[in-house]
């Protein structure tokens, strides 16, 4: 018996296809935009919080009465595990205390000014890491979508020999889509590199903390600080019993004497106030692209050793050098603006690579406007979304539902793409790649 399938039953399946292509391009569109604008990550927490006491520096006897005063507000809570203490540096001059619970901004003498409200700020990142979803989750997406991103760059560049002959030719003045693909093309060839880049490096952070989980449950009991404990070392054994607070001071006055060329960036405490707590340094090298080095000192003050990640072996190094590549946080503002600049050009490329996608099909004969309205709602409503958010900061406050104020207007612009009918018709892609 011959399975017949009728032409309107084809017709659809070809639509839902197509939906799925959509999908992945719409998640593809919404990280690269997150990501440019995420580039601006210390701007935007001192533009969310204006009144914030910054400084040039501060003292370490001022950083040890903050931290003391900190944990003092904590009295009856769960002990923290943690508390970071950002040190001002040239992208954020502002020394904030964190714990797992609560934040504060420090005055210059180390007194507390006022809490941390940079929520925004967060959901930015929390968009772009993960798209507001659990760390597993999200960021299985999106390291799949780095891996997508590397295929779609090395498959165009074949895709089209002449792509790198006519990098510099472009018909912006032509009508229907020869502009159109020549735009896509000559971004695509102008930001190849960085492209490359951001892809590899944002699959490696995505797909590695995906991998680490199994790894925990099945070699070292769950344990994920175990797994990565090779790189970035080991934490110190736990012991709860009460303790003094550990001389934060100590260890700051040690990276100032002994490496005058080190930017110190943070101090951070792992189990204040317990017999187990130990101090570690983040210092900044100019000129490397690692995040930092670890510098690891006793609960008195006394340097331990450091975590070999500016000059132990090339793997550390390697691993280290992931993060600044991936953000575009080395190199201060002119790296920013090229971030920035090349930003912009990846995510002009997604969204033209579905529109050219969709202006093909409907020139063989699967015209589907709902779809095109759809990506519509998606390039226009991703970007009027978020900021949306950003306006909702200012207007409702710090404690607005920035992740769900974002998604239901993203969702809702793209309903609205399907439904709404449009008499504007999209520009015609022409019959032959534009190479």
């Amino acid at each position: 018996m011959k399975l017949a399938l009728g032409a309107d039953t084809v017709k659809r399946s070809l639509s839902a296809h197509a939906a799925i292509g959509l999908i992945g391009g719409a998640l593809l569109y919404l990280l690269c935009l997150s990501g440019t604008v995420l580039v601006l990550y210390e701007e935007w927490q001192r533009f969310e919080q204006q009144d914030a006491p910054e400084m040039d520096g501060i003292s370490p006897a001022a950083v040890q009465r903050g931290i003391a005063e900190v944990l003092a507000t904590e009295a009856g809570m769960t002990p923290t595990t943690h508390l970071y203490v950002h040190l001002p540096v040239e992208a954020l001059p502002r020394t904030t205390i964190t714990t797992d619970h609560q934040a504060f901004h420090l005055t210059e003498d180390g007194a507390i000014a006022m809490p941390e409200e940079n929520h925004w700020s967060e959901f930015l990142y929390g968009l772009h890491y993960a798209f507001n979803l659990p760390v597993l989750v999200g960021m299985t997406i999106v390291g799949a979508l780095g891996a997508l991103m590397v295929a779609l760059a090395i498959s165009g560049v074949i895709a089209l020999p002449r792509i790198f002959r006519d990098a510099f030719r472009l018909r912006a003045k032509q009508s229907g889509g020869i502009a159109l693909a020549d735009w896509h093309n000559r971004l695509s060839v102008w930001t190849l590199p960085f492209t490359l880049a951001i892809a590899i490096t944002g699959a490696v952070i995505g797909l590695a903390t995906v991998t680490a989980y199994p790894m925990a449950q099945g070699e070292y009991g769950g344990d994920i600080e175990a797994v990565y404990a090779p790189i970035f070392g080991e934490e110190h054994p736990a012991d709860p019993a009460p303790a003094p607070i550990p001389n934060v001071a100590a260890a700051i006055e040690h990276m100032t004497a002994g490496y005058p060329g080190v930017e110190t960036s943070f101090a951070i405490v792992h189990d204040p106030g317990t017999a187990g707590q130990h101090v570690q340094m983040i210092g900044t090298h100019g000129q490397r692209l690692i995040f930092g080095e670890y510098y690891h000192f006793k609960p008195d003050g006394t340097f331990e050793s450091t975590g070999g990640l500016a000059d132990g072996e090339i793997g550390k190094q390697a691993a280290a050098s992931v993060y600044s590549l991936h953000f575009g946080d080395y190199g201060g503002l002119p790296v920013k603006i090229a971030y920035i600049v090349f930003g912009l050009g990846l995510t002009v490329v997604c969204a033209t690579g579905v529109y050219i996608w969709l202006g093909k099909r409907r020139r063989r004969g699967f015209s589907e406007p709902r779809l095109l309205g759809a990506w519509h709602g998606v390039v226009w409503g991703g970007a009027a979304a978020l900021a949306s958010t950003l306006l909702a900061r200012f207007v409702i406050g710090n404690e607005a539902p920035f992740a769900a104020i974002f998604w239901i207007l993203f969702a809702a612009a793209i309903v609205a793409g399907v439904f709404v009918p449009r008499r504007a018709a999209m520009p015609q892609p022409p019959e032959q790649p534009a190479e």
